[in-house]
């Protein structure tokens, strides 16, 4: 599997949100309390997650970024057609009840307009529910990480999803349970070692020797960060070569360079942003607090 005022000369400082409403529940997993790289994830462990379907069946993954948007890739979908296509969120498994879940139709679909499907690069999208969201335990927003985000490599993230398990196209066993793993950032120098064509729109993350990764089934699912007590979603499942080879990380679009465009889609209650960066010699995340002034040959897992 694998983050405006000017007022009396005052200078006012905000944590970097993008003037929403989300800031104060995003990235908050009240039941995530244990988790275990490539197995299981605890029910509830990661709220934000979502399942795509399409006359009935699972095809991508995405994440929830406010009560009424979905953060997703781009490949996913050959067209903006919304016709049979259902979001399942608060999901575990794929076939046994879920009884913590909702489901939502999709009013819009919209792709970056600067998506290149031989490049992959931008491969990002966002989805309008039909309907807003109600939070739960189990159904929460993920902050994303803003413009100015640092991952330095061997970071920590952990990518979930529903995928095969292996490149061959093996299914997770029955009842299909939500899958976690951790992978360490790489490089994108060290990354276009392996591929070449590695843009600034791209992360990548997987361990050396291989076996960790997101694969067929994973894309659109979120690669998150975690900063103190919340979580910040780093990446988007784009694609690689196989699934966990050696010497391939998995290559993910990067959130943080899409601040203003996702902005420029949700003109209300806007998803929370969090400018992540990591201190070297600490290996600590913090979320920075800034001023403010007013004024896989490739392998693009498709579907």
């Amino acid at each position: 599997m694998e983050v405006k005022l000017l007022c009396a000369a005052v200078l006012l400082t905000f944590m970097v949100t993008g003037n929403n409403a989300q800031a104060d529940v995003c990235g908050i997993a009240p039941l995530n309390t244990k988790i275990v790289g490539g197995e299981d994830a605890p029910a509830g462990a990661w709220p934000w997650q979502v399942s795509l379907h399409r006359f009935g069946s699972h095809f991508c993954g995405g994440s929830l970024i406010n009560n009424q948007w979905i953060l997703t890739a781009a490949h996913c979908f050959s067209s903006t057609s919304t016709f049979r296509l259902v979001v399942y969120l608060g999901r575990d498994t794929q076939q046994s009840l879920n009884p913590n879940e909702q489901s939502q139709t999709v009013s819009r679909i919209i792709r970056h307009p600067d998506y290149n499907s031989d490049t992959s690069d931008n491969d990002v999208a966002l989805l309008q529910l039909s309907s807003t969201v109600e939070f739960t335990n189990y159904i929460r927003p993920v902050c994303l990480a803003a413009d100015g985000s640092n991952f330095a490599a061997g970071t920590t993230s952990w990518v979930t999803g529903w995928g095969t398990i292996n490149t061959d196209g093996t299914s997770l066993p029955f009842p299909q349970r939500l899958q976690e793993v951790s992978v360490p950032v790489v490089s994108n120098s060290q990354c276009s070692e392996s591929y070449g064509g590695i843009t600034s729109n791209m992360i990548c993350a997987g361990l050396a020797e291989g076996g960790k990764d997101s694969c067929q089934g994973d894309s659109g699912g979120p690669m998150v960060v975690q900063d103190g007590s919340r979580w910040v979603q780093a990446g988007v499942v784009s694609f690689g070569r196989g699934c966990a080879e050696p010497g391939f990380p998995g290559v993910y679009a990067r959130v943080s360079q899409y601040q203003s465009w996702i902005n420029s889609q949700i003109s209300s209650n806007r998803p929370g942003f969090i400018v992540f960066s990591v201190s070297s010699s600490v290996g600590q995340a913090t979320a920075v607090v800034l001023p403010v002034l007013l004024s896989l040959f490739v392998l693009s897992w498709e579907v």
